[in-house]
């Protein structure tokens, strides 16, 4: 029997836990009887009588994974002493569990045999679902729900242990969304967003159960493909991607044409980490940009030592504006048909003190790529003004000069401010600058592109389109924009007398530009035969090496004294 001194202290430990928080609890060990008080079981969803107040009938409610925890930490305390504490989550009446926290203390006898345990419970369900919040935030992109950058590096970190020991090979896809951000930004934030979520969901349900497919952030994704029994599976994966973003993606009342470039790491031949995995297979998604996007490649050594050729080339054009190794030459545009020379185009050159000359071609794209271009173009815009209004007080020209602006000079900042306080702080009088602006940007904002056109026009600011036909070509914008002329694109003119197409395209871009009453002028003339077709077919102005190459400052006087000499 428990002594008169034992129930006492029975009595006080419950006293003592029914003063702090909880539901108190009270197990007879020798009855095998549990007594729980009325709102215990209310929590749970079940009326008083619903449960047997039996150990048994509350351990069927236990989660299945919790009985082992709730049986060691019981017996423990037992025969050990050890506090019983421990959390489990209890079956509710409506399904799901609740989760609670249990701490107890047992009574003993004089011979030492538990008689009585007495202890309190809390609902700690909100505290249990807070923290699962705040885990799953700590490893899911929280607009997507998929895994995230952390996530899916821990499970390549796993899949690595695993195919070391196996002697598996893996994959590591890079994806980006090809035009994502023209969407974004023509649409809004909250249709980017959308199409970010069709897109996840597009790529989990291509997915097996156990390939991961993480957002690392913008449009980009990672993608992991365990266990794969031959490199081609990863091939084919690639291609059912490219397939399926054929297809739409659907917003609502919107659809949208997404296409994706993916990048492709293989273990155990591009990499031994994680880190080299990741990075090799950003390399060849950014080569499958290079090729125009909506395409896969894998990674190969080159691209490696193309993309550090890069890295390298981004960090002399970094220095290269505060050394003086920029330099701004203007190319002749003339009248085809007088040869009246009637403008020129600013064109940046560059010529570093070691690796020697760097084409356009080649450190453009990097600015472009970096962000430099909007502080080039600055110093390019500031340059050619200046030039301009030091040959106008020479007593030279009138001339227009043409500067180019990148897409992301004109979209990240007033325009119309930019152009106009250069324009003051030079001097040139607005009707000597021609901003020319590329196809694609004006696809990318066409709003902002239209009104900044109309105020700079309203004061006597040029504009032309370059290179037409060779991004979004569309009537639509000639139409909304009031620019100047057209020019055609070197690519087409340079095949003329060989290439039926592109004199058809060259054709079409002369007489649509008439008949919008704009000027039409053709790039890249080197050869009389190219003059002579442009002529013929009533093209206005050329511009190329046929004629000039772009000239530095002085000799470009020169050409204009000699032009205003009479002959």
């Amino acid at each position: 029997m428990v002594s008169r001194q034992r129930v006492q202290q029975g009595h006080d430990v419950r006293f003592e836990l029914a003063a702090s928080t909880g539901d108190v609890w009270e197990a007879d060990l020798v009855r095998g009887s549990l007594t729980l008080p009325p709102l215990f079981k209310e929590r749970l969803g079940y009326a008083s009588d619903e449960i047997e107040d039996t150990q048994q009938s509350w351990v069927r409610l236990l989660h299945p994974d919790d009985r082992a925890a709730v049986r060691s930490a019981w017996i423990d305390h037992l025969k050990r002493r050890i506090p019983y504490v421990v959390d489990y989550r209890k079956r509710s009446k409506a399904g799901p569990y609740r989760w609670f926290h249990a701490r107890g203390q047992a009574l003993w006898d004089e011979s030492g045999r538990a008689t009585l345990m007495a202890g309190v419970v809390h609902d700690i369900t909100p505290y249990r679902e807070a923290e699962a919040r705040i885990d799953f935030l700590a490893n899911h992109d929280e607009l997507t729900k998929l895994p995230n950058r952390a996530l899916i590096r821990d499970r390549i970190s796993q899949s690595l242990v695993q195919a070391r020991r196996n002697g598996a090979q893996f994959a590591v896809m890079f994806l980006d969304l090809d035009r994502f951000k023209v969407i974004n930004d023509a649409y809004g934030h909250p249709t980017g967003d959308a199409l970010l979520v069709e897109a996840a969901c597009r790529l989990k349900r291509l997915m097996r159960e156990e390939d991961t497919v993480a957002r690392l952030g913008g449009d980009e994704f990672l993608l992991l493909l365990p266990n794969l029994r031959r490199s081609a599976d990863a091939y084919v994966v690639a291609q059912k991607i490219l397939d399926a973003f054929e297809r739409p993606l659907t917003m609502g009342a919107l659809q949208a044409h997404v296409n994706t470039s993916i990048g492709v790491a293989l273990y155990p031949q591009d990499g031994h980490d994680v880190d080299t995995l990741v990075r090799n297979a950003d390399v060849a998604m950014y080569r499958s940009k290079d090729l125009g996007g909506g395409v896969y490649q894998f990674f190969n050594a080159e691209m490696s030592r193309q993309t550090q050729r890069r890295v390298q080339l981004e960090t002399h054009l970094r220095l290269a504006l505060g050394r003086n190794e920029l330099e701004v030459r203007y190319q002749p545009k003339v009248d085809i048909a007088s040869g009246r020379l009637t403008g020129c185009e600013a064109l940046t050159s560059w010529k570093h003190p070691a690796i020697g000359a760097v084409p356009p071609s080649q450190f453009i794209p990097v600015a472009e790529e970096s962000g430099l271009i909007v502080p080039i173009g600055d110093w390019v815009l500031q340059t050619a003004c200046a030039q301009n209004k030091a040959w106008l007080d020479e007593g030279l020209g009138p001339i227009a000069v043409a500067v180019n602006v990148s897409a992301r000079q004109f979209l990240r900042q007033d325009v119309v401010a930019w152009v106009m306080d250069t324009l003051r702080t030079t001097g040139l009088p607005p009707r000597l600058l021609e901003l020319e602006l590329t196809e694609s940007l004006i696809a990318e904002d066409p709003d902002k592109v239209a009104a900044t056109i109309r105020t700079l026009r309203a004061e006597g600011v040029r504009f032309s389109i370059d290179d037409f036909g060779t991004g979004y070509s569309s009537l639509g914008y000639l139409k909304r924009f009031p620019v100047d002329s057209l020019k055609i694109d070197q690519s087409f003119v340079k095949n003329v007398g060989t290439e039926p197409d592109d004199e058809a395209i060259s054709l079409a871009v002369i007489s649509l530009g008439h008949s919008l009453r704009l000027k039409v002028i053709a790039e890249g003339v080197e050869t009389e035969a190219q003059r002579d077709f442009l002529l013929k077919h009533g093209c206005d102005e050329i511009q190329g090496y046929l004629f000039s190459r772009p000239l530095p400052p002085r000799e470009l006087a020169e050409t204009l004294r000699a032009a205003e000499r009479p002959h």
